[in-house]
């Protein structure tokens, strides 16, 4: 049970504000125009994106993560390594797709904060894609499980969420729409499937 500002002691009260508050949060990120704001393809930028959403639920939102973390049987970076781990994504380039999606994949691995770092990064990967490529995913057109598992084997093999996401780019790089889909399947990969975003 993660420590909270707003002193929920059950897990799923705890998940679905965290759901309703932080896509609020999203929501007011895209229509603000603050995310056009954003330093893009560093984790400076991330945490930005990561307190942006989480700060009125977490203590820690936007801070890296103190503590080690696993997923399954997948351990992310620990944490003495883990500002060195930063240092040299924020040094990795960004200029074509392939480049683009090594850096997520390892952005993913280092997994900097506590909770939240999926939902803030597939953002921070989209502000990369329009810099760099002019382009952004459209997530609702990408399926969940062939996601999560192309995700689950990219830290030895990136080829298939490379081929994955590709195959799921759109040139709308501002649209209203395709960014607030997005946040739904964002959510939707994780198990927040409470709220639609357009409802809050």
């Amino acid at each position: 049970m993660l420590e909270n500002k707003l002193s929920i002691m059950d897990q799923i009260e705890l998940a679905k504000a965290e759901e309703k508050i932080s896509k609020q949060k999203a929501k007011q990120l895209f229509e603000s125009g603050k995310i056009n704001e954003l330093e893009v393809g560093t984790f400076q930028g991330l945490a930005v994106i990561h307190s942006y959403l989480f700060e009125d639920i977490y203590y820690f939102a936007g801070k890296v993560r103190d503590v080690n973390i696993a997923k399954g049987n997948f351990r992310f970076a620990p944490g003495m390594y883990l500002q060195a781990a930063l240092e040299y994504i924020d040094k990795m380039p960004q200029n074509d797709h392939e480049e683009i999606i090594a850096k997520y994949v390892e952005i993913s691995v280092a997994h900097p904060f506590r909770e939240g770092n999926g939902r803030s990064m597939r953002i921070w990967l989209d502000l990369i894609l329009k810099k760099e490529l002019g382009k952004v995913v459209d997530w609702s057109q990408v399926d969940k499980e062939a996601y999560l598992s192309a995700m689950e084997r990219s830290p030895v093999n990136d080829l298939e969420i490379r081929f994955l996401l590709k195959d799921s780019l759109t040139d709308k790089v501002d649209d209203r729409d395709v960014f607030m889909k997005g946040i739904d399947t964002s959510y939707y990969y994780e198990g927040y499937m409470e709220y639609r975003i357009e409802d809050l």
